[in-house]
């Protein structure tokens, strides 16, 4: 079903019909490439049941805090929390970005399928990025360099990767390559054997292997429970408390549909 939903998507988004946003005007979500897939399906069953036209871009979370501090998205997709500087920029534009937790995720790390390193502690992984740590062999693996695969700036998975590996202020290895999404960084890893990356858990498939940190693997009961060490919350903002057809859109989160859109993108409910 979901699959369906996201094909059509782009045609659903230019549809508008019905009576649920009695103004007739769309709503337009801009942000994290992590929480694009949750933002799309739920725009195609928006636009389905409520005739409501919903446009989605992903730009990264950081685009989407600006999108909603200039007025120009309804809300905004972040796959972290708002920083103080944009909370601060945001009130001086008389905009008061309120949060909601859509679903919860885990940063899954992956390797090339033909590694055989299963498992890294949080703190050889921020070793590994931090570039004290270059070769396989340092920790179990075999002789070979590690490239290291990082998002880019604007990517708020890369800032909480950074948050929850690294450390905040800690400086990254310079040596690190940059790719612009969860799609091209699994591009990169499955395609690399000497590879390590970052994915959202709901962009894991069978091209890459997970492995575990501190012995542990992300799954939808270690993300819930807080026993996957590298978890974060997924979030849409809006300015001021949402009402009328951006409240329903928010609140497909606490539906069955939305419930069953988010478990079958593999993310996690709240």
């Amino acid at each position: 079903m979901i699959k369906k939903l996201l094909l059509l998507g782009f045609f659903f988004s230019c549809a508008v019909t019905g009576t649920a946003n009695a103004e007739g005007k769309a709503l337009v979500l801009d942000g994290s490439t992590t929480v694009g897939p949750v933002a799309k399906s739920f725009a195609t069953y928006f636009t389905k049941k409520y005739g409501v036209r919903v446009m989605v871009s992903e730009s990264g979370s950081g685009n989407g805090a600006k999108s909603l501090i200039n007025g120009s998205c309804t809300i905004a997709a972040m796959s972290r929390a708002m920083k103080d500087a944009e909370i601060a920029a945001a009130r001086k534009k008389g905009v008061n970005p309120v949060a909601h937790v859509v679903a919860l995720d885990g940063l899954a790390m992956v390797v090339h399928p033909g590694n055989p390193v299963r498992s890294l502690s949080k703190a050889q992984i921020s070793s590994i990025y931090r570039g004290a740590i270059t070769n396989w062999k340092e920790v179990g693996g075999v002789n070979s360099r590690i490239v290291v695969i990082q998002r880019e700036s604007n990517s708020g998975t890369q800032e909480s990767f950074k948050e929850l590996v690294i450390g905040k202020g800690v400086q990254m290895t310079g040596n690190a390559e940059t790719q612009s999404s969860n799609g091209s960084v699994k591009s990169r890893v499955s395609t690399t054997l000497s590879a390590i990356g970052f994915l959202g858990l709901g962009f894991v498939d069978s091209s890459v292997r997970v492995i575990a940190v501190n012995g542990v693997l992300p799954s939808v009961k270690t993300v819930k429970d807080g026993t996957y060490p590298v978890s974060r919350p997924l979030y849409f903002y809006t300015n001021g408390q949402p009402a009328g057809a951006v409240k329903q859109f928010i609140d497909l989160s606490k539906t069955v549909e939305g419930k069953g859109m988010i478990s079958e993108l593999g993310f996690v409910n709240r």
